[in-house]
């Protein structure tokens, strides 16, 4: 199915139009919330562009897909933050990889990185460097949460999607249960030594604490759209939407999760 998949997500279908009408930019930022699985979402795309057999979506059965799906196409490269994050030697190693190896398949290479929000400030010079003098034929997907931590100039030689795609939907249940049920302890006024208790069990991590983030920020966008919240008035939603967006700003830049959730709490609580 490929990017068939993602029949209902836009975004894909421009993706599956550009490599059809030959439209391909040389660079993505390929962005999403917490729980949007963006690599699989990635990887389908570069089938969308590799495969001969059903261009423009990618056919799963092909060895090009398969391969794809395996880990193992040559001319597909993966970097991953390490360390909480991506470091200027994984860019380095990336950059000699494009410039100085050919197309194993005799036509594009395309790479894939993941968290490239956390790219270090001087990681992301190195890169702006490929950006600007992009090797032909290239393809570079830069999976990002907050794009908004990279480098403008990064930003601006970007094409920027929005993905939504396939979500592990018992894992967005849950989230979205523990976001809902926080909210309304803040709400009510729950004693904060419950609501601390509560928040220590429950999330364990950073990726948790901004995943749950995301699904409260989604609550709320759906309580403002129905206009029929019992929770607060539109005008207390958007200020609490704010609450929250400056949380995640905090988490970003390392304040501790458990301290950005707590405050947060205490702020829709009114407190």
């Amino acid at each position: 199915m490929g990017l068939g998949k993602y029949k209902d997500d836009s975004a894909a279908g421009r993706l599956r139009d550009a490599v059809l009408n030959d439209r391909l930019a040389h660079a993505y930022i390929l962005e999403g919330d917490m729980v949007t699985d963006k690599l699989s979402f990635a990887r389908e795309f570069a089938k969308a562009i590799l495969c001969a057999e059903a261009p423009g979506n990618g056919c799963d059965t092909c060895s090009t897909c398969r391969r794809i799906d395996h880990g193992n196409y040559e001319d597909l490269y993966y970097v991953s933050g390490s360390d909480r994050s991506v470091k200027d030697e994984q860019i380095a190693s990336l950059q000699c990889d494009l410039m100085n190896v050919p197309s194993a398949e005799g036509g594009r290479n395309i790479a894939i990185i993941e968290d490239a929000d956390t790219m270090t400030v001087r990681a992301q010079n190195r890169f702006l460097k490929t950006l600007e003098e992009p090797q032909p034929g290239t393809v570079i997907m830069l999976l990002s949460e907050n794009s908004r931590m990279l480098l403008l100039t990064i930003r601006s030689r970007c094409v920027r999607v929005r993905v939504g795609g396939l979500r592990g939907s018992s894992a967005d249940d849950r989230l979205t249960a523990l976001a809902g049920e926080l909210i309304d302890m803040a709400v009510r006024g729950e004693y904060f030594f419950n609501v601390t208790s509560f928040t220590d069990k429950k999330i364990k991590d950073k990726k948790t604490a901004l995943a749950l983030l995301d699904a409260s920020e989604r609550i709320m966008t759906a309580d403002m759209a129905t206009d029929s919240s019992t929770r607060m008035n539109r005008a207390r939603i958007l200020e609490c939407v704010g609450y929250i967006e400056k949380a995640r700003r905090d988490i970003l830049v390392n304040v501790n999760y458990k301290y950005a959730i707590r405050k947060l709490m205490l702020e829709i609580g009114g407190q």
